[in-house]
């Protein structure tokens, strides 16, 4: 592998610094643009870092959860009000679970206590036992997604800033794709596209969409409101944040701006970040200030 990175992981300067998250989750109903919420929950419910939910299916959903003062890999059935740890426990700590594509393993970003920090695989069905495999053995990976079984695009540090690459994991090889980029990356749904963000001259952060088998096609989407970093994805056209305690939509094909459909701030929710939804998106996993 060519690339290199010489900064060490931001969250393990920022779990310390950041104020106490939760991971919540609830029921959705959508009709055109209007939103119906119900079944709020906290299913993280502990002190310390709780945060990036990623849901597997339509009943299970991962995030990096608090034990015994450290970080894992968290599993939360919904159908069963239950979660577990994926993971063996290590000295370091474990961050952005997230199911691979071969539906078998989880991947996580590991930061050792020796400043070590890869990207590894998990096996999914081992609860409480799983040992971890190296998936690119010199790329300090921050924020990813997966394209296939093949290609990654992922953040990473160089010069005190985030830029994106391209791994090929079997060839545990990585190649710079663009300069100052953020942290959401996701796999649109239904599509062959990966939608990633950079920062621009303004100092906000605008989305883009590429085919990693096209990676010279690229298009911009729009940008996300001033102060947002996450984004996920609804559908195949729809984009879905939180700013504050509200949830708002962009449309590809609609008016060209972000609209309110949801105000949580009857749940005491504030600063929503992180942000992800159920394949059959009857469900949405955010994380939160309390």
């Amino acid at each position: 592998m060519k690339y290199f990175c010489v900064f060490l992981f931001m969250i393990s300067a920022c779990a310390l610094s950041q104020p106490n998250t939760e991971v919540y989750l609830m029921d959705l109903e959508r009709s055109d643009s209007t939103f119906t919420i119900s079944n709020f929950k906290n299913i993280s419910n502990s002190d310390g870092y709780d945060n990036q939910p990623s849901f597997i299916d339509n009943n299970r959903l991962l995030f990096a959860g608090s034990e015994n003062g450290q970080t894992e890999i968290m599993m939360y059935a919904i159908s069963e009000n239950k979660r577990h740890r994926i993971n063996a426990v290590t000295s370091g700590g474990e961050y952005s679970p997230q199911l691979m594509p071969n539906g078998k393993q989880v991947a996580a970003v590991r930061l050792d206590t020796t400043g070590l920090q890869r990207l590894y695989a998990y096996p999914l069905n081992t609860p409480g036992t799983g040992t971890a495999t190296m998936l690119l053995s010199d790329l300090e990976v921050a924020y990813y997604a997966f394209y296939d079984e093949t290609y990654l695009v992922a953040s990473v540090f160089s010069g005190g800033q985030l830029d994106l690459v391209i791994a090929n994991i079997p060839k545990d090889e990585a190649g710079l794709y663009v300069e100052n980029a953020g942290r959401s990356i996701h796999k649109v749904p239904n599509t062959t596209t990966v939608s990633y963000t950079v920062v621009n001259e303004e100092k906000n952060l605008d989305v883009y969409i590429v085919d990693v088998n096209k990676a010279k096609d690229t298009y911009f989407v729009c940008q996300l409101p001033v102060g947002i970093q996450d984004h996920t994805w609804l559908d195949a056209t729809t984009l879905l944040l939180g700013s504050g305690s509200k949830l708002y939509v962009y449309d590809m094909f609609g008016p060209g701006e972000w609209v309110e459909v949801a105000d949580l701030s009857a749940k005491n929710i504030k600063n929503i970040t992180r942000i992800s939804v159920s394949r059959d998106r009857k469900h949405i996993a955010f994380v939160a200030e309390i």
